[in-house]
């Protein structure tokens, strides 16, 4: 009997590493072309240590490869994310070795190019991104764990009377890819099929079928039941701190843009901009209820708040898909292999970087440009964010707003930044403003690890903006959110359409336009709603309200069930168009259009009847007011 369960449990091991091998080699097949994986390749070799013939990276050859910066210290974490995803679909056999399969892994998993080897795409690898940095007992806590030398011999031992079959399963896949015929020495050799769309049909469910069989389908069933151990697991704090900052600083990343060249900037005042803004979106995770993250807020609030969040793995993986070592022109004047040389840091062109902004605002700079990414697709903001009105420069008032943004005709942003008021008023300012109010009922928002009562919020407002008199303007895609102290998005509800609204009272966005005249017995207080921000005529003021029960044009929040509102005076407003030249063309065209009507209008000569004159163009439209003509509320 014993000898029989020795037996199930080599086959069982065996079964485990040939399915390893197989979707390696799957991977390898669907998700590169030939041509990535020859580059992925020769940067693997090149780079490798080896020991008694296998090949392997080291945590300081992946950090070193990926340029991670030493100052934010994430080195270690990324390491051992990777020895974990090295490992699937098998997370009982992390950490693992990180052999030329393995690395194939990380590098499919974290450039999202898995195709139906994870059915739900993005929620799979946000899944395993958890998995790969929570601990699940004490003896796992330290992000500075290696696999241990026993590990590394015994893996060795294991393969002492097998094919070493990491090369042959690129050079399988290549060919495959290429239309070749695979090579037919290939350790676990994998029968054809004899009905090639028949394969491809039953690609996931032989897959699913196998891990079901070993026991090892955790990472395919999304039900509570089979999910149970990853609810015990947590993130620590500290390690989530260090991995957002590097995420703040790859966002902007492109595929074959070093880091090298944004670590650069890493200076002391910069990595403390970095925190602030990294503890802004870690105090949304309620760090300060327990000592890391669990996977239920994880995914709720990356799902409601930060959607992009990871986006900048892709490119900072897709290093590992260009080397310069490989010369493909030399290669097709000659058959003999192209020289290569071992390289220290992807090869990349060595132009500076695009700025990503054509200046920095007091509140937009790059590191809130990034936190803005991580719920606005980066292709709408990087070296796409055009200053339409600051504060600071232009004055606070509306007819300044509405002389620099209404021409816009694209989407915008819209940051505001104050200091939380006293519970009671000071000074006659404070007070007017608290008069225009219904008395509070809600307490202050949370201050997070922010003790100065600095607020940020903003709006993403996806049509022009124009003069509200009736209705309001907006549309589905409006975006309300705070940034500091917590992080939270705000999306458009369906059940009330009074997303933005410009009028003489001041800016509203998630209130009802304000009543023409004051109707007997009803609040002449400023209307508010349930989840709203409204900035004061005269710029000075602002309110933010959340209240949990909804039921206005801005969604609750998704993860707090609090009720709250935040009453602050304001430091700077800014609005950013999104755009690029085009945009910018078209305002320009705008404003001299404008200009020489105006000039029009100036230069018209009266006749001796200057009455008569003036009764004409007022008639047509050109003089005289007529209370909607849009003129400056300044």
């Amino acid at each position: 009997m014993g000898q029989g369960h020795s037996d199930e449990h080599v086959a069982r091991n065996v079964s485990t590493e040939h399915l390893s091998h197989e979707l390696a080699l799957r991977f390898a097949k669907k998700c590169f072309t030939p041509l990535e994986i020859t580059h992925f390749k020769d940067i693997f070799r090149s780079l490798a240590d080896e020991q008694d013939g296998m090949q392997y990276w080291k945590e300081e050859t992946l950090c070193r490869f990926l340029v991670i910066p030493d100052a934010l210290g994430p080195g270690p974490l990324i390491y051992q994310m990777a020895t974990y995803l090295g490992a699937f679909p098998f997370p009982s056999l992390a950490p693992s070795i990180l052999t030329i399969e393995a690395m194939l892994k990380v590098v499919v998993i974290m450039t999202e190019r898995y195709g139906t080897v994870l059915k739900r795409g993005r929620a799979d690898r946000n899944k395993l991104l958890f998995r790969s940095l929570a601990v699940f007992d004490r003896r796992m806590s330290s992000v500075f764990e290696k696999p241990s030398q026993e590990l590394l011999e015994s893996v060795r031992d294991e393969k002492v009377e097998k094919v070493d079959t990491s090369d042959a399963v690129l050079e399988e896949a290549r060919s495959q890819a290429a239309g070749e015929e695979p090579h037919s020495a290939l350790g676990f050799a994998i029968d054809k099929p004899s009905n090639d769309e028949d394969e491809e049909e039953d690609d996931d469910e032989l897959a699913l079928a196998a891990l079901d069989s070993l026991d090892a389908i955790e990472v395919f069933k999304y039900d509570q039941g089979a999910d149970t151990k990853i609810h015990h697991a947590q993130i620590p704090v500290d390690n989530f701190r260090r991995l957002l900052m590097l995420l703040l600083v790859i966002a902007p990343l492109d595929s074959q843009e070093s880091l090298s060249k944004h670590a650069e900037r890493l200076t002391p005042k910069r990595v403390e901009s970095l925190r602030q803004v990294a503890d802004s979106i870690l105090w949304s995770f309620t760090p300060e209820q327990n000592a890391g993250i669990f996977y239920q807020p994880f995914n709720k609030i990356i799902a409601a708040s930060l959607p992009y969040m990871f986006d900048g793995l892709n490119p900072l993986f897709e290093h590992f898909l260009f080397s310069k070592n490989i010369d493909l022109s030399k290669r097709k004047r000659s058959s003999a292999p192209a020289q290569m040389t071992s390289p220290t840091n992807p090869q990349v062109p060595d132009a500076p970087l695009e700025r990503l902004l054509p200046r920095e605002g007091d509140i937009l700079n790059h590191d809130i440009l990034s936190q803005l990414s991580f719920f606005i697709k980066g292709t709408n903001l990087f070296r796409r964010l055009r200053p339409l009105y600051l504060g600071a420069d232009a004055g606070f008032s509306l007819g300044s707003i509405e002389q620099k943004v209404f021409n816009w005709r694209a989407p915008s942003i819209l940051l505001v930044s104050g200091t939380r008021l006293p519970s009671t008023p000071n000074g006659t300012r404070e007070r007017s403003f608290a008069d225009t109010l219904a008395p509070k009922r809600f307490p202050d928002g949370p201050t997070g690890n922010n003790a100065n009562g600095k607020v940020v919020f903003g709006a993403y407002i996806d049509v022009p903006w124009a003069h509200t008199y009736k209705e309001a303007i907006g549309g589905s895609e409006m975006l309300l959110f705070q940034l500091s102290p917590l992080h939270e998005v705000f999306r458009a509800s369906t059940l009330s359409k009074d997303y933005l609204t410009f009028t003489k009272t001041g800016i509203g966005l998630g209130c009802p336009p304000p009543r023409a005249k004051n109707v007997s017995g009803l609040s002449s207080h400023t209307a508010l709603g349930p989840v709203s921000l409204m900035l004061d005529s005269s710029l000075e003021f602002g309110v933010f309200t959340h209240d949990s029960t909804g039921g206005g044009s801005f969604h609750p929040s998704a993860t707090r069930s609090s009720d709250w509102q935040d009453r602050f005076e304001i430091q700077n407003l800014e609005i950013w168009g999104c755009g690029g030249d085009e945009e910018a063309e078209r305002q320009r065209a705008a404003w001299a259009f404008e200009e020489r009507e105006a000039e029009a209008r100036r230069s018209i000569k009266m006749g001796k009847d200057v009455e008569s004159d003036r009764a004409l163009l007022e008639m047509a439209g050109l003089v005289g007011g007529h209370g909607n003509s849009g003129g400056s509320m300044g």
